[in-house]
Protein backbone atom coordinates (compact mmCIF):
# COMPACT_ATOMS: atom_id res chain seq x y z
CA UNK A 1 0.00 0.00 0.00
CA UNK A 2 1.55 3.49 -0.20
CA UNK A 3 -0.14 6.67 1.95
CA UNK A 4 -0.25 10.14 1.13
CA UNK A 5 2.23 11.88 0.63
CA UNK A 6 2.50 14.70 3.48
CA UNK A 7 4.79 18.41 2.37
CA UNK A 8 6.58 19.32 5.75
CA UNK A 9 6.23 23.21 6.58
CA UNK A 10 8.69 25.26 8.38
CA UNK A 11 7.75 24.68 12.05
CA UNK A 12 5.57 21.79 11.89
CA UNK A 13 5.98 18.49 12.79
CA UNK A 14 4.40 16.79 10.22
CA UNK A 15 7.01 15.08 8.14
CA UNK A 16 6.94 13.25 4.48
CA UNK A 17 4.94 9.70 3.99
CA UNK A 18 5.80 7.14 1.77
CA UNK A 19 5.48 3.58 1.36
CA UNK A 20 4.16 1.59 4.11
CA UNK A 21 5.37 -2.27 4.47
CA UNK A 22 3.11 -2.93 7.55
CA UNK A 23 1.61 -5.94 5.29
CA UNK A 24 4.41 -6.95 4.82
CA UNK A 25 5.67 -7.74 8.51
CA UNK A 26 2.09 -9.05 9.08
CA UNK A 27 2.79 -11.59 6.20
CA UNK A 28 5.98 -12.39 8.15
CA UNK A 29 4.15 -12.97 11.08
CA UNK A 30 1.57 -15.39 9.87
CA UNK A 31 4.06 -17.16 8.31
CA UNK A 32 5.72 -17.97 11.65
CA UNK A 33 2.67 -18.64 12.67
CA UNK A 34 2.16 -21.57 10.68
CA UNK A 35 -0.27 -20.16 8.26
CA UNK A 36 0.22 -20.80 5.02
CA UNK A 37 0.18 -18.19 2.16
CA UNK A 38 -1.02 -18.44 -1.05
CA UNK A 39 1.70 -19.18 -3.85
CA UNK A 40 2.15 -17.45 -7.42
CA UNK A 41 2.13 -20.45 -10.10
CA UNK A 42 3.41 -20.76 -13.56
CA UNK A 43 0.51 -19.46 -16.40
CA UNK A 44 1.29 -20.42 -20.01
CA UNK A 45 1.04 -18.55 -22.90
CA UNK A 46 2.65 -17.24 -26.17
CA UNK A 47 1.30 -13.99 -27.88
CA UNK A 48 3.70 -11.81 -30.15
CA UNK A 49 2.94 -9.17 -32.71
CA UNK A 50 5.29 -7.56 -35.50
CA UNK A 51 4.76 -4.52 -37.47
CA UNK A 52 5.00 -5.15 -41.20
CA UNK A 53 5.15 -2.64 -44.35
CA UNK A 54 1.06 -2.17 -44.13
CA UNK A 55 0.00 -2.65 -40.35
CA UNK A 56 0.24 -5.22 -37.35
CA UNK A 57 -0.10 -8.85 -37.28
CA UNK A 58 -0.60 -10.74 -33.67
CA UNK A 59 -0.49 -13.95 -32.83
CA UNK A 60 -1.28 -16.20 -30.32
CA UNK A 61 -1.34 -20.38 -28.99
CA UNK A 62 -5.03 -21.43 -27.95
CA UNK A 63 -4.23 -23.51 -24.81
CA UNK A 64 -5.39 -22.58 -21.80
CA UNK A 65 -3.95 -24.50 -18.43
CA UNK A 66 -4.97 -24.42 -14.75
CA UNK A 67 -2.08 -25.66 -13.19
CA UNK A 68 -1.04 -29.27 -15.03
CA UNK A 69 -4.03 -29.14 -16.33
CA UNK A 70 -5.49 -28.54 -20.03
CA UNK A 71 -8.48 -26.88 -19.28
CA UNK A 72 -9.03 -25.57 -23.00
CA UNK A 73 -7.54 -26.77 -26.34
CA UNK A 74 -8.82 -23.67 -28.13
CA UNK A 75 -9.15 -20.78 -26.16
CA UNK A 76 -9.13 -17.24 -27.93
CA UNK A 77 -6.51 -14.47 -26.69
CA UNK A 78 -6.72 -11.81 -29.36
CA UNK A 79 -9.13 -9.58 -27.95
CA UNK A 80 -11.14 -7.02 -29.74
CA UNK A 81 -10.37 -3.46 -28.14
CA UNK A 82 -11.73 -1.57 -31.00
CA UNK A 83 -12.41 -1.69 -34.79
CA UNK A 84 -8.80 -0.58 -35.61
CA UNK A 85 -7.44 -2.07 -32.63
CA UNK A 86 -6.59 -5.86 -31.05
CA UNK A 87 -4.74 -6.70 -27.75
CA UNK A 88 -3.31 -10.69 -27.02
CA UNK A 89 -3.48 -11.65 -23.26
CA UNK A 90 -1.30 -13.64 -21.31
CA UNK A 91 -1.31 -14.31 -17.67
CA UNK A 92 -4.64 -15.09 -15.50
CA UNK A 93 -7.65 -15.72 -18.17
CA UNK A 94 -10.31 -13.38 -16.04
CA UNK A 95 -7.80 -10.61 -16.00
CA UNK A 96 -6.83 -10.81 -19.42
CA UNK A 97 -10.28 -10.54 -20.40
CA UNK A 98 -12.13 -8.27 -17.86
CA UNK A 99 -8.92 -6.01 -18.35
CA UNK A 100 -9.17 -5.69 -22.24
CA UNK A 101 -13.22 -5.10 -21.64
CA UNK A 102 -13.15 -2.58 -19.63
CA UNK A 103 -10.59 -0.63 -22.19
CA UNK A 104 -12.66 -1.51 -24.50
CA UNK A 105 -15.97 -0.22 -23.19
CA UNK A 106 -14.31 3.15 -22.31
CA UNK A 107 -12.94 3.67 -25.91
CA UNK A 108 -16.26 3.16 -27.00
CA UNK A 109 -17.63 5.77 -25.34
CA UNK A 110 -14.76 8.15 -26.08
CA UNK A 111 -15.31 7.54 -29.59
CA UNK A 112 -19.06 8.46 -29.29
CA UNK A 113 -18.33 11.69 -26.94
CA UNK A 114 -15.62 12.68 -30.13
CA UNK A 115 -16.78 10.72 -32.80
CA UNK A 116 -13.65 9.85 -34.19
CA UNK A 117 -11.17 6.58 -34.07
CA UNK A 118 -9.64 6.20 -30.82
CA UNK A 119 -5.91 6.39 -31.04
CA UNK A 120 -3.50 3.43 -30.62
CA UNK A 121 -1.28 4.94 -27.78
CA UNK A 122 -4.63 6.26 -25.75
CA UNK A 123 -5.57 2.41 -25.58
CA UNK A 124 -2.02 1.56 -24.11
CA UNK A 125 -2.02 4.91 -21.81
CA UNK A 126 -5.85 3.52 -20.05
CA UNK A 127 -4.09 -0.16 -19.85
CA UNK A 128 -1.32 0.78 -18.33
CA UNK A 129 -3.30 3.02 -16.24
CA UNK A 130 -5.20 0.74 -14.77
CA UNK A 131 -2.46 -2.16 -14.29
CA UNK A 132 0.19 0.27 -12.53
CA UNK A 133 -3.11 1.05 -9.74
CA UNK A 134 -3.62 -2.84 -8.85
CA UNK A 135 0.34 -2.75 -8.16
CA UNK A 136 0.74 -5.93 -10.39
CA UNK A 137 -2.04 -8.00 -8.30
CA UNK A 138 -4.17 -8.25 -12.29
CA UNK A 139 -2.37 -10.87 -13.73
CA UNK A 140 -2.83 -9.41 -17.99
CA UNK A 141 0.27 -9.23 -19.74
CA UNK A 142 -0.59 -7.56 -23.55
CA UNK A 143 0.65 -7.25 -26.65
CA UNK A 144 -1.46 -4.28 -27.78
CA UNK A 145 -1.45 -3.41 -31.94
CA UNK A 146 -3.23 -1.21 -33.99
CA UNK A 147 -3.50 1.32 -36.59
CA UNK A 148 -4.87 4.82 -36.43
CA UNK A 149 -4.33 8.33 -38.31
CA UNK A 150 -0.78 8.53 -37.31
CA UNK A 151 -0.49 4.89 -38.37
CA UNK A 152 1.30 1.09 -37.05
CA UNK A 153 1.97 0.65 -33.51
CA UNK A 154 3.03 -2.33 -31.92
CA UNK A 155 2.97 -1.77 -27.46
CA UNK A 156 4.00 -4.27 -25.04
CA UNK A 157 2.33 -3.93 -21.60
CA UNK A 158 3.68 -5.22 -18.70
CA UNK A 159 1.18 -6.34 -15.58
CA UNK A 160 2.59 -3.78 -13.22
CA UNK A 161 2.28 -1.09 -16.31
CA UNK A 162 5.67 -0.48 -17.50
CA UNK A 163 5.01 -0.33 -21.27
CA UNK A 164 7.00 -0.44 -24.43
CA UNK A 165 6.98 0.34 -27.98
CA UNK A 166 8.88 -1.69 -30.58
CA UNK A 167 8.79 -3.23 -34.23
CA UNK A 168 8.52 -7.22 -33.09
CA UNK A 169 7.30 -8.07 -29.03
CA UNK A 170 6.84 -11.62 -27.32
CA UNK A 171 5.34 -12.52 -23.88
CA UNK A 172 3.99 -15.77 -22.33
CA UNK A 173 6.15 -18.40 -21.05
CA UNK A 174 6.84 -19.82 -24.52
CA UNK A 175 8.12 -15.33 -25.51
CA UNK A 176 11.90 -17.15 -25.73
CA UNK A 177 10.97 -19.61 -27.65
CA UNK A 178 9.07 -17.16 -30.08
CA UNK A 179 11.94 -14.35 -29.94
CA UNK A 180 15.13 -16.53 -31.04
CA UNK A 181 12.58 -16.52 -34.31
CA UNK A 182 12.33 -13.66 -34.72
CA UNK A 183 15.59 -12.20 -33.40
CA UNK A 184 16.84 -14.46 -36.23
CA UNK A 185 14.48 -13.57 -39.16
CA UNK A 186 12.67 -10.35 -38.33
CA UNK A 187 13.13 -7.72 -40.87
CA UNK A 188 11.61 -4.22 -41.12
CA UNK A 189 9.03 -3.46 -44.07
CA UNK A 190 8.28 -6.94 -44.56
CA UNK A 191 5.67 -7.93 -47.25
CA UNK A 192 1.94 -9.16 -45.98
CA UNK A 193 2.18 -12.63 -46.49
CA UNK A 194 6.16 -13.02 -44.96
CA UNK A 195 5.21 -10.90 -42.09
CA UNK A 196 2.28 -14.12 -41.46
CA UNK A 197 4.24 -16.40 -42.28
CA UNK A 198 7.30 -15.01 -39.65
CA UNK A 199 4.41 -14.86 -36.92
CA UNK A 200 3.50 -18.38 -37.52
CA UNK A 201 6.70 -19.79 -37.09
CA UNK A 202 7.34 -17.76 -33.83
CA UNK A 203 3.72 -18.78 -32.16
CA UNK A 204 4.69 -22.45 -33.88
CA UNK A 205 8.32 -22.01 -31.68
CA UNK A 206 6.17 -21.50 -27.93
CA UNK A 207 3.60 -24.41 -28.94
CA UNK A 208 6.77 -27.38 -29.58
CA UNK A 209 9.03 -25.68 -27.12
CA UNK A 210 7.25 -24.68 -24.17
CA UNK A 211 4.54 -26.86 -22.42
CA UNK A 212 2.26 -23.98 -21.57
CA UNK A 213 1.44 -23.36 -25.04
CA UNK A 214 -0.33 -25.44 -27.47
CA UNK A 215 -2.88 -26.32 -29.69
CA UNK A 216 -3.63 -23.95 -32.43
CA UNK A 217 -2.24 -20.73 -34.10
CA UNK A 218 -4.98 -17.61 -34.49
CA UNK A 219 -3.57 -14.73 -36.22
CA UNK A 220 -4.74 -11.38 -36.60
CA UNK A 221 -4.13 -8.54 -39.20
CA UNK A 222 -4.88 -5.62 -39.04
CA UNK A 223 -4.32 -2.80 -41.47
CA UNK A 224 -5.77 0.56 -42.54
CA UNK A 225 -9.63 0.38 -42.78
CA UNK A 226 -9.00 -3.58 -42.17
CA UNK A 227 -8.76 -6.19 -39.76
CA UNK A 228 -8.69 -10.12 -40.47
CA UNK A 229 -9.01 -12.89 -37.97
CA UNK A 230 -7.43 -15.51 -38.84
CA UNK A 231 -8.76 -17.89 -36.48
CA UNK A 232 -7.35 -21.22 -36.58
CA UNK A 233 -4.87 -20.27 -38.74
CA UNK A 234 -3.28 -23.71 -38.51
CA UNK A 235 -4.19 -27.00 -35.92
CA UNK A 236 -0.91 -27.55 -35.29
CA UNK A 237 -1.74 -30.62 -33.12
CA UNK A 238 -4.05 -32.33 -35.29
CA UNK A 239 -5.53 -35.74 -33.85
CA UNK A 240 -6.27 -38.48 -35.95
CA UNK A 241 -9.48 -40.27 -36.14
CA UNK A 242 -9.10 -42.42 -32.65
CA UNK A 243 -9.12 -46.34 -32.72
CA UNK A 244 -12.16 -47.81 -32.93
CA UNK A 245 -11.77 -51.20 -30.09
CA UNK A 246 -14.13 -53.83 -31.17
CA UNK A 247 -13.76 -57.03 -28.18
CA UNK A 248 -16.15 -59.54 -28.17
CA UNK A 249 -18.26 -59.38 -25.36
CA UNK A 250 -16.73 -61.10 -22.26
CA UNK A 251 -13.16 -60.67 -23.10
CA UNK A 252 -13.00 -58.90 -19.19
CA UNK A 253 -14.16 -60.92 -16.64
CA UNK A 254 -16.40 -58.61 -14.18
CA UNK A 255 -16.36 -59.63 -10.87
CA UNK A 256 -20.23 -58.98 -9.72
CA UNK A 257 -20.10 -60.41 -6.14
CA UNK A 258 -19.35 -57.50 -4.70
CA UNK A 259 -20.11 -58.72 -1.36
CA UNK A 260 -16.90 -60.59 -0.91
CA UNK A 261 -14.56 -57.53 -1.59
CA UNK A 262 -12.83 -56.66 1.10
CA UNK A 263 -11.16 -53.23 1.08
CA UNK A 264 -8.25 -51.91 3.52
CA UNK A 265 -8.21 -48.61 5.53
CA UNK A 266 -5.34 -47.63 7.37
CA UNK A 267 -4.29 -51.50 7.75
CA UNK A 268 -8.14 -52.15 9.22
CA UNK A 269 -10.11 -54.60 6.28
CA UNK A 270 -13.10 -53.51 5.91
CA UNK A 271 -15.91 -55.61 3.83
CA UNK A 272 -18.30 -54.29 1.24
Amino acid sequence: TQSTWGVAKEGSTMSAQGFSFDLHQRNLHLESSGAKLPRSFKTGTTIVGLVFKDGIVLGADTRATGGTVVCDKNCEKIHYIASNIYCCGAGTAADTENATATISSQLELHRLNTGRQPRVVAAMTLLKRMLFKYQGHVSAALVLGGVDDTGAHLYEIFPHGSTQKLPFVTMGSGSLAAMSVFESKFRHNLELEDAKSLVHQAIRAGIFNDLGSGSNVDLCVITKGNVQMLRNYEIANHRPSKRLYDFPRGTTAVWRDLSKVVVEEDGVAMEM
